[in-house]
């Protein structure tokens, strides 16, 4: 996990200067084109060889792996007539979850959470530009998020996502990253629950860390999948020409899922906050019962130090210094006087069990 960082052009840059992120790879150009009976899928080998045409019937998906090449990206900003402010909004990532309309094509920010193997999270963004015929979508590096589509692409004759228009495959990705929600929510809540019991045995060290790492990624999911509500809400509510309103049930139901989630995250939010201050209500609690039973300790012996430290003076006319049973008598008296003093603790409630206080 990573703190927030955006690629953002110079102060003072005019609007539509794109920030290409380091490390981005070269873009390479996934093309489907399909009707109800035919599909033809390929990788193209540059923004020259998309089609001239877009037939009417017949969708056409450039899916976009890479932002590395400046030139490339431009270039099929302007095969699709694409605005600078929304060719900026796809590659100077991340940004917020929105949409937003333009007079050709729609605009989708879409963000959603990604595992990592050593217990981290990336918040990938994904932009779609939908138009009338064709959807763009753009992705920094190929996370293999919509495979899953695909196969429904390729597999679907007669369906719907292939009797329907770009509109619909907006919604198909959409909802694929909106259910990519609930696996890290769930997997939230399970860590959670693990801390609350390994609370009820005994706080430790390692619990308080676990909760920490588990407050951090639920930060980072709460802190896109807010926006990425009100975007799909923005999208089955607002009159836009790229939206139909067959498409805007489904996309109900899309806001039906990412809700869900949001009220858990929201949820997992305030247990986290509770078992935080029980956790430290709880370290509280053991170090004042050890500091207890060392003020205990320490109270105990004060008078048998002082009578130690009497009878250690080297006075040579002491009483009871020549005394053949001293030695046993002041052992005695200092015997007496700490189970007189433990005796007085217990009574008080201050060792072993609390007294009920009728």
């Amino acid at each position: 996990m990573t703190t927030f960082h955006k690629a953002h052009p110079a102060a003072g840059a005019r609007p539509g200067t794109l920030v290409i992120p380091a490390g981005s790879p070269p873009p390479r150009l996934f093309l489907m084109q399909y009707t109800p009976d035919t599909l033809e899928e390929r990788e193209l080998a540059g923004p020259a060889a998309i089609p001239a045409d877009l037939p009417a019937g017949t969708v056409t998906w450039l899916d976009v792996h890479g932002y590395g090449d400046e030139a490339v990206i431009r270039a099929i900003g302007e095969r699709f007539g694409m605005t600078a402010l929304a060719l900026e909004d796809a590659v100077n990532a991340p940004q917020r979850p929105k949409t937003e309309r333009y007079a050709q094509h729609q605009l989708v920010i879409s963000r959603v959470p990604m595992p990592q193997l050593d217990d981290g999270l990336i918040l990938p963004q994904v932009c779609l530009i939908v138009g009338e015929r064709y959807l763009v979508s753009f992705q920094e590096r190929p996370f293999g998020l919509f495979q899953p589509v695909r196969d429904r692409i390729r597999h679907g004759v007669g369906r719907p996502i292939r009797r329907s228009g770009p509109d619909y495959l907006a919604y198909a990705l959409i909802d694929t990253m909106v259910d990519r929600y609930y696996p890290i929510a769930e997997e939230l809540s399970k860590e959670l629950d693990d801390i609350e019991d390994a609370l009820l045995e005994e706080a430790e060290s390692e619990t308080l860390a676990r909760l920490g790492r588990a407050r951090r990624r639920l930060v980072m999911v709460r802190r896109i999948a807010a926006p990425q509500r009100e975007m799909v809400n923005a999208l089955q509510t607002d009159d836009t020409p790229f939206v139909t309103p067959p498409v805007r049930a489904f996309l109900r139901d899309t806001y039906d899922h990412i809700a869900q989630v949001t009220e858990l995250l929201d949820s997992l939010k305030d247990t986290a906050a509770g078992l935080s201050d029980e956790l430290l209500s709880l370290v509280g609690q053991k170090t004042n019962e050890i500091m207890k039973v060392l003020t205990l300790m320490a109270s105990i012996f004060i008078p048998l130090t002082f009578i130690a430290g009497i009878y250690g003076m080297n006075f040579e006319h002491m009483p009871e210094l020549h005394y053949p049973g001293g030695y046993y008598l002041v052992l005695t008296v200092m015997a007496i006087v700490a189970a007189g003093m433990v005796g007085y603790f217990y009574r008080r409630g201050w060792m072993g069990r609390r007294r009920r206080v009728s």
